[in-house]
């Protein structure tokens, strides 16, 4: 049975929303939806959510049921065995996860709670030995798949490739990912934790500024050391940007709603007395359910995935996406204290490899160091190598560098481009639309393809 209803719009809905497209194309839900959500495939994408026709397993494995099959493409309408804005929820808010995910470092508050009060007494070396016991099961983790996750990616390319073939067009347009026709973006961010922090960030925005890339850097508004208007004034005069870092670093922002409710108000006003946009949490420590009560323009607090966080999880896209008015702007790369002190790595060849896979999805490189970890020199020099990589790579590969503030703000105008039809022709509208590309999406062999050129055949209209 064929179910045109409300979760097909969103299907849509959610596709537009993704590809800022014009799709004349109908689509349905094929069958009646298990009660229970659960994980299976869909063109080579890990699903998880409600689903027709199979039962989805409980956890992630290798023997997943895959529905790829079940898709059923006609002429104006494509047919999935699962509700495609459902699912593409279900990842990016990390649904997937037992008891939704939001536990702390160990598996209870009070080990968490026991943990923060020692914290300043634990020596670095006795904090990396507790972390790595912590996190020694990390390479066991099936899902979200390390080093990079595009789950959501994948499965929105092969839906909308289902909708060029049901369209019967040449091409799709939409409006490209990143202004100016970049092939993806990149940003730096830091963190700065303690007093020895803040004192080098001078120096780190000079070997920033040696690579031409300017950073946002996150600091505490509370107890870890002062935090002034003035210390923001000096990194926008230099042309770098200043964000809010959690409270005051004590891993109970998320502990209850009410407390989130009543630091969120503070942390609101630090950014309002700071003129700061931005926020990242404490050790991503996270629940994005709630993240809405921050009054702020954008969060970067969610890993693309999280295997090396005390918060496993997460949201296993390399684009930005909205957390309801905010937008997020998910970290996609090993943290450099993960990669010197849990993983023993002093290269950057595991940067290396997801820069090359956030590529291959045209997404976003979030780079997060912290200087109070490249202060020694080993660490340095490795985060040198990183900035002459990253830099190589937008030089090299038309990757769009720009501070956090500017890909929240691009992000969100992007969201609300249309694309119109001018005579023989289409056109952007919208604020920030000077600066769009009009791109096109073909299918080859069932593969999504893109060209910022029409292929040969005829446009989809609507």
């Amino acid at each position: 049975m064929t179910i045109v209803t409300e979760s097909a719009q969103r299907t849509t809905s959610a596709l537009d929303a993704y590809f800022r497209s014009r799709l004349d194309v109908e689509f349905a839900v094929g069958g009646d939806l298990c009660a229970s959500p659960g994980f299976f495939t869909f063109g080579g994408a890990v699903c998880y959510g409600r689903v027709a026709g199979v039962v989805p397993a409980a956890e992630p494995g290798l023997d997943l049921p895959d529905v790829t099959v079940q898709a059923r493409v006609t002429p104006g309408q494509v047919t999935l065995p699962f509700d495609f804005a459902e699912v593409v929820a279900n990842l990016r808010f990390e649904r997937y996860l037992p008891g939704a995910g939001h536990e702390g470092l160990g598996s209870s508050a009070a080990v968490r709670t026991v943990y923060y009060l020692l914290r300043p007494l634990l020596t670095l070396g006795l904090r990396k030995r507790l972390q790595r016991i912590k996190l020694r099961d990390w390479q066991r983790i099936k899902f979200p798949s390390w080093p990079v996750d595009t789950s959501v990616d994948r499965l929105a390319a092969r839906v909308l490739a289902h909708a060029i073939e049901s369209s019967g067009a040449g091409a799709v347009p939409f409006v490209w990912f990143w202004p100016d026709g970049a092939n993806g973006a990149a940003i730096v961010t830091h963190d700065v934790e303690s007093p020895a922090g803040l004192a080098f960030c001078g120096q780190l925005m000079d070997l920033d500024d040696e690579a031409r890339l300017k950073a946002s850097f996150q600091l505490v508004p509370e107890a870890r050391y002062q935090t002034t208007p003035a210390a923001f004034d000096a990194l926008r005069q230099r042309g770098f940007e200043g964000n809010i870092h959690d409270l005051n670093h004590d891993g109970h922002l998320f502990r209850s709603h009410g407390q989130f409710v009543e630091r969120a108000a503070r942390i609101g006003e630090y950014a309002r007395q700071f003129g700061a946009r931005g926020f990242r949490s404490a050790c991503m420590y996270r629940n994005q359910v709630w993240l809405e009560a921050l009054t702020v323009a954008y969060d970067m607090s969610v890993p693309n995935v999280a295997h090396m966080e005390p918060q496993r999880g997460g949201c296993c896209t390399v684009l930005p996406y909205f957390v309801g008015g905010l937008v997020e702007l998910p970290l996609t790369t090993v943290q450099d204290y993960s990669l010197f002190h849990i993983l023993g790595e002093y290269s950057i060849e595991l940067w290396k490899k997801q820069i090359d896979a956030i590529l291959d999805s045209h997404g976003l490189i979030t780079i997060l160091s912290h200087p109070d970890y490249l202060i020694e020199p080993e660490a340095r020099r490795v985060y040198r190598a990183l900035l002459a990589h990253v830099r190589r790579v937008c030089d090299e590969r038309n990757v769009w560098h720009a501070l956090p503030g500017d890909v929240a703000r691009w992000w969100r105008q992007r969201a609300a481009m249309t694309l119109v039809r001018r005579g023989d022709s289409w056109a952007i509208e919208g604020d920030g639309s000077s600066r769009a590309q009009i791109a096109y999406a073909t299918t080859e062999n069932g593969q999504l393809r893109f060209s910022m050129q029409p292929a040969v055949g005829a446009i989809a209209t609507r």
